[in-house]
Formats: structure tokens, C-alpha cells, sequence
């Protein structure tokens, strides 16, 4: 049995009925969400299940850590920034969401190495949270806490590298902000520039 070919099936008969509706309007209007997510690929932090979003609500970006690289406009193959260039530019969503979450393997990486069998791409991916590790100091408790959020400041920070997001945010058609999900708890908190405010 394919789990995911049973996932269809059940998505095709408890689910498509009832949102058939809202496909045919997506599929006939276009997307128009009013959010982009940055978030991990972790499988255990899917944004729609947080957010309890619909389909059309987010358009969302997934890679390693939830990581934003600064802006850097050659020819390389800039999947994220690619993403951040439809969301903000083409689809003009007016928030832009940071997701990190708890017991993240790219923080890990980030803070003991990476995986010695994922060293093609991982580890130099990694590297853009360097001024996160930094940040979060050496203290050992709670230290890979510390460095997801600063993960979060950092992506933050390096959005607004992108001229044309810096523009939109001082234009006010545009808001960023930072989350930290707790997988073990299910609780969502706010990444302020103090620490982690959980969310009411």
C-alpha cells in the first residue's frame, strides 16, 4: 500500500467534495494570498497546519533552516530569492512570515556540522546562518533554542537586503515578521528583538 496514493484517495473523498468550490475559484481567478511563509523543510512543521491555512492563503517557500540569503542578483541558482521575487513582486502579498522552529537539523548543522553523508550542499548552506551562531553565543543551555531565533532575526535582517522588499516595507504595502514553533509543545511564539514572546 502507497501511503501517499492513499492520502489522494482520502483527500479525493473526504476533502475535494467539500473545497470544490474553492479549487474551481483558484483555478479559474489565479492565487492571490495574502501571506508568504518562510519555513523549514522539516517535516514536522508544515505552515498550512500551523497557521490552519486554507489553499490560497499562503504561498510559501520551504528550504534547510527556514534560511533568507542576502541579496545577490547573479547567476547562480537562487531558489529562495526566486520565491521572495514572486511573492512580493508578482503576487504582491502584504506579509512576509519567518518560520523557525524547535530541534532543527539545520541549526545543528549550523552548530556542530553538517551531516558527514550531506556535505554537497548542506554544509555551504549552512553557512549563511554563521552571524545566528555568533549571536546566540557559547553558553551550552538552551544554546540551539538561542540560535533558531537568531536564525529568525537573521533571515529577517537579510529580507531586507532585497531593494525592492526594503521598498515595499517603508511604503508600508509590506510587513515582515518572525515565528518560532515549538514542535514538542505546539506553541507558537512571537521573535521579538528581546527574546520569544509565545502567541495568545
Amino acid at each position: 500500500m502507497d501511503p501517499l496514493i492513499e492520502g489522494y484517495r482520502r483527500f479525493r473523498a473526504d476533502i475535494w467534495p467539500a473545497e470544490r468550490a474553492r479549487y474551481e475559484a483558484l483555478a479559474n481567478w489565479g492565487q492571490s494570498p495574502e501571506a508568504m511563509v518562510i519555513a523549514c523543510s522539516d517535516s514536522r512543521v508544515d505552515p498550512q497546519t500551523v497557521f490552519s491555512a486554507v489553499p490560497g492563503e499562503l504561498f510559501v517557500v520551504r528550504n534547510v533552516a527556514a534560511l533568507v540569503p542576502r541579496y545577490s542578483p547573479d547567476p547562480g541558482h537562487h531558489g529562495t530569492s526566486a520565491a521572495l521575487e514572486f511573492g512580493v513582486k508578482v503576487l504582491k502579498v502584504a506579509r512576509l512570515v519567518v518560520l523557525g522552529h524547535g530541534q532543527c537539523g539545520g541549526v545543528k548543522a549550523m552548530a556542530y556540522g553538517a551531516p558527514p553523508q550531506a556535505h554537497d550542499f548542506i554544509a555551504s548552506w549552512v553557512e549563511i546562518g554563521k552571524p545566528a551562531v555568533l549571536a546566540a553565543g557559547d553558553k551550552p543551555e538552551g544554546r540551539l533554542e538561542r540560535i533558531e531565533a537568531e536564525v529568525v532575526r537573521l533571515s529577517l535582517a537579510n529580507l531586507m537586503t532585497f531593494p525592492w522588499i526594503a521598498q515595499a516595507v517603508a511604503a508600508n504595502r509590506l510587513a515582515l515578521q518572525g515565528y518560532w514553533f515549538d514542535v514538542h509543545t505546539g506553541v507558537l511564539a512571537a521573535v521579538g528583538p528581546d527574546g520569544l514572546e509565545p502567541v495568545e
